[in-house]
């Protein structure tokens, strides 16, 4: 019952990413297509924490935690970048 259970929350997880994945190539916006690529991450994130839970094994835990600090870091990377049109500002002391 709950394999049939994390099979189907699988199964939606990937339809969302394909969703999201649509909306990353043809966004009207690129707020739109930030916002969509944070969600990509976040469904991975619960994708590889679904698949752990099947599988009854702690491996992808660390990659559970790579994956969402890089999604966090790429979204406040790209929202810097919306803002101010920088990521990185030098500071110079003429």
């Amino acid at each position: 019952m709950i394999q049939g259970m994390l099979t189907v929350a699988l199964t939606l997880y990937g339809i969302s990413i394909c969703i999201s994945v649509f909306r990353i190539i043809i966004g009207p916006s690129l707020p739109d297509r930030i916002v969509a690529l944070d969600m990509v991450g976040v469904t991975l994130v619960s994708s590889i924490a679904i698949i752990s839970v099947m599988l009854t094994t702690t491996a992808f835990l660390e990659v559970i935690l790579i994956l969402a600090i890089l999604a966090f870091i790429s979204t406040i990377a790209f929202s810097k970048y919306i803002e101010r049109g920088v990521i990185i500002e030098y500071r110079r002391d003429d």
